[in-house]
């Protein structure tokens, strides 16, 4: 099997791979899928990624293809993708270097053309997914306060409660951010997104940044850049910032904006992973219930 064989016949990487035709070596950072890459008769190598035990939730990896081919199909800078079969994804392989202030205003750039694509609606035509859990992409006009609140809020909020992860008065601060935001006006519209855009989702090349393992939707594009601040933030952020800037500048008050919209991917991790998002979280609540009401 080579790249163009397997272009051709993607479905057939499964069989191959079961029976050990191809060189298999697992890589690291994947905390959901088993990664690895495939070295393939021609020499060449793609990336591949399969759950790690029995089968992975239905339509879990269509949905990630999905994603990528529709930020492909406004120029993101994404790997190709290779094969998007129920049980694998595979793409290009690309070899990672090191951030420097150039690819970061690239990736500035590159954001900015992709928010201005914009979307139809918020949420997606397809089913979603963010880590492990599953997320309402239903398609949904808006308005941007309402949409957040109730599908990428509150779902998230009782996965969480009902997990031991937030206490009562957790959940009562939380409620109460729903309420604000129910009558908060945003007159954004959607735009594309990546979705899931923490800094472990760039992968840094040689001469531009790439977003993988997207959570495609419509979105507000505030939450992807402030996603790019959490877990100790991504490299150069303030040049990326300051790119994007120039291309699609950002509204008043953005700043202050940021614990809000990095709220829904703390609540996924405290959801996912457990008790240490806690304090993130109702530190974020705290500082977005300020900026908003």
């Amino acid at each position: 099997m080579d790249q163009a064989y397997l272009r051709a016949h993607p479905e057939h990487l499964p069989t191959f791979l079961t029976h050990q035709r191809i060189r298999e070596t697992p890589v690291g950072g994947g905390s959901v899928s088993a990664a690895s890459r495939l070295t393939l008769d021609d020499g060449t190598s793609v990336f591949a990624k399969t759950w790690p035990q029995g089968d992975p939730p239905a339509d879990f990896y269509e949905a990630e293809a999905a994603g990528l081919r529709w930020l492909a199909e406004a120029g993101a800078p994404v790997p190709e993708l290779i094969v998007g079969l129920p049980q694998m994804l595979a793409t290009e392989w690309l070899d990672e270097a090191s951030p420097t202030p150039e690819s970061a205003e690239r990736l500035g750039r590159d954001l900015a053309a992709l928010h201005r694509s914009g979307a139809e609606s918020f949420g997606a035509p397809w089913p979603g997914y963010i880590g492990p859990l599953p997320m309402d992409n239903t398609p949904d006009p808006g308005p941007w306060g309402r949409w957040f609140a109730a599908r990428r809020l509150l779902p998230f909020v009782r996965l969480s409660a009902d997990r031991g992860v937030l206490t009562s008065d957790d959940v009562a601060l939380l409620e109460r951010l729903v309420a604000a935001l129910d009558t908060h006006p945003d007159p954004e519209p959607p735009s594309r997104t990546h979705g899931d855009l923490w800094p472990g989702n760039i992968l840094w090349s040689t001469t531009r940044a790439y977003l993988i393992d997207p959570a495609a939707q419509g979105a507000h594009r505030e939450t992807d850049l402030a996603e790019l601040a959490l877990f100790g933030g991504a490299p150069y952020l303030d040049r990326i910032l300051a790119a994007y800037q120039e291309v699609h500048p950002l509204t008043d008050g953005w700043c202050a904006r940021v614990p809000l919209h990095q709220l829904h991917l703390l609540l996924v991790h405290a959801a996912a992973f457990g008790a240490a998002y806690r304090s993130e979280v109702t530190t974020a609540a705290k500082s977005a219930l300020r900026a908003i009401t």
